[in-house]
């Protein structure tokens, strides 16, 4: 059985197409302006590069923020659904899966089958998601890709208290103007952000294995963070954004209860 599994995320949407439990192709372009659009482009090229059509889909099932606009859909899981099945996919050991995008964190409790058990997602502030990042890097005059090996240069660890994008701008212009080393504020930026997505796993449970997936998990300065605020190994799977499509790419072959 052929699949295909799009998630209409925040910022990007990724697809990937699934045989019988192997990856045939997956693609990601960011979602801009027309999500619809940029979907439907994405959506043809995957199939492109697997050689198939959109005749070849038996299921094409969405998940994420703009899952109801998604091209060709026949089915829908929620993310958290998507998480765990993902998640569980990779790392059979997987009872926890933290998942941190570009707009908000969320972690899913599963089973050995990657049945979600249950969730917890963060408030809709950016303070415990990946524009958070963003904002600050640009407060802190650094590329946001330079941001994770910034912080893992860090002497020192220095508290940021603001909850609120808008104020730890405010506080990071303070720590620059004392003249605290960038490496140590793109540290405290980090474990700001940890603290906040740890607070909210351990309202769910923190149940090894913990797998961390999203965008955000790309940044290895937030995964050292986030280790040192949970206090337990993570697994992070080499493209940790796609894990939300592989999730929903599987759900047609994996009978848990969602739509």
């Amino acid at each position: 059985m052929i699949t295909a599994g799009i998630d209409m995320g925040a910022k990007n949407v990724k697809v990937v197409i699934l045989e019988d439990n192997k990856i045939l192709s997956k693609g990601m372009i960011l979602g801009g302006f027309d999500q619809k659009a940029s979907a439907e482009k994405v959506f043809n090229e995957t199939l492109q590069k697997a050689g198939l059509s959109r005749n070849n889909i038996e299921h094409v099932v969405a998940t994420g923020a703009g899952k109801d606009v998604a091209p060709c859909a026949n089915g829908e899981i929620s993310m958290m659904g998507a998480d765990a099945l993902g998640g569980a996919f990779l790392f059979p050991s997987a009872r926890t899966v933290i998942d941190v995008g570009a707009e908000e964190g969320r972690a899913v409790k599963c089973d050995e089958e990657g049945k979600m058990l249950d969730f917890v997602i963060n408030e809709r502030c950016a303070a415990g998601a990946g524009t958070f990042v963003e904002a600050m890097s640009r407060a802190l005059e650094v590329k946001l890709e330079e941001m994770g090996p910034l912080a893992l240069k860090a002497q020192k660890a220095v508290p940021m208290n603001a909850q609120c994008t808008i104020f730890a701008e405010s506080e990071v212009v303070s720590l620059i103007h004392a003249k605290t080393p960038k490496a140590d504020i793109s540290r405290a930026i980090h474990d700001a952000i940890a603290d906040r997505i740890a607070s909210m796993t351990r309202r769910l449970g923190v149940q090894r294995d913990v797998v961390l997936v999203g965008g955000v998990a790309k940044n290895a300065g937030f995964i050292e963070s986030l280790k040192r605020a949970l206090g337990v190994d993570l697994l992070v799977p080499d493209e940790p954004d796609f894990v939300g499509a592989l999730g929903a790419a599987l759900a047609p072959m994996r009978k848990n209860g969602e739509k």
